[in-house]
């Protein structure tokens, strides 16, 4: 197998020890199937155990090691060195505080998750003895590809409006909030909506599209969030200028 030297220069920050992050330079040899976990993983092992971050499958499932990788997020276990030429700059992901070296603090985004309640709430409870909720493969498809979301943040770490707006519940929770909307079996739409259909929902964005860009899985969150924008219309109209049930004719 060829191998090559890399030159990678990954920022570093231990919040006990420094005023603000730096960057520091490691050369490694490096398999050319390698992907930047890889060779981050060699220096840990080979080079400075000091430095800190997370991965946790190696296979783009997880979500765990998503990075800044030459200025773009992505899944560092699924950047191959052979993409890259010249020094390989390795940074946090953008719009996340540094917690130490290329770990960030997800607490915003998982508060953001439990806000949406991304989970399937029943439309009518049964035991386990009924038996399971079943669907036609048409109302799977609705909302499948939205189900493919891993949370590794990366459409986060891509969205401008986060990076200006940081109450801006974000592209991956409302999509996954579409998700539970669009599933047949779920009773939490209404739930939902006062949750994302809101200033800091789906109206902060502004449809520049880098989520979908990014995103690992092609979940396209930017897609799910203009389908929300319709149906959230859709349900001001239906309230504000419908006749109400009942009413006078």
């Amino acid at each position: 197998m060829k191998e090559r030297l890399v030159q990678l220069e990954v920022l570093r920050y231990d919040p006990e020890k420094d005023t603000e992050p730096r960057f520091q330079r490691y050369e490694i040899m490096c398999k050319e199937e390698w992907v930047v976990l890889d060779a981050l993983n060699a220096v840990k092992e080979n080079l400075d155990p000091t430095l800190s971050y997370r991965w946790s499958c190696h296979m783009a499932v997880c979500g765990s090691c998503g990075m800044m990788v030459n200025g773009e997020p992505k899944l560092s276990c699924h950047a191959f060195l052979r993409d890259y030429t010249g020094v390989i700059r390795v940074e946090p992901l953008a719009n996340f505080p540094i917690e130490r070296d290329l770990v960030t603090v997800a607490d915003d985004f998982i508060e953001k998750l439990k806000r949406v309640k991304p989970y399937l709430i029943p439309k009518e409870k049964k035991s386990i003895e009924a038996g399971e909720y079943k669907q036609t493969p048409a109302q799977l498809m609705k909302y499948r590809q939205y189900s493919m979301c891993i949370n590794c943040m990366l459409c986060y770490a891509a969205c401008p409006e986060y990076a200006l707006q940081p109450k801006f519940i974000g592209p991956a929770a409302i999509t996954l909030a579409h998700r539970y909307n669009q599933d047949s079996r779920d009773g939490g739409r209404d739930e939902r909506q006062e949750v994302i259909a809101t200033d800091e929902g789906v109206w902060e964005c502004s449809f520049v599209g880098a989520c979908s860009e990014v995103c690992p899985k092609a979940v396209d969150p930017a897609g799910a969030l203009q389908q929300v924008k319709v149906a959230s219309t859709l349900d001001w109209f239906k309230e504000h200028l419908l006749p109400s049930p009942g009413g006078s004719k």
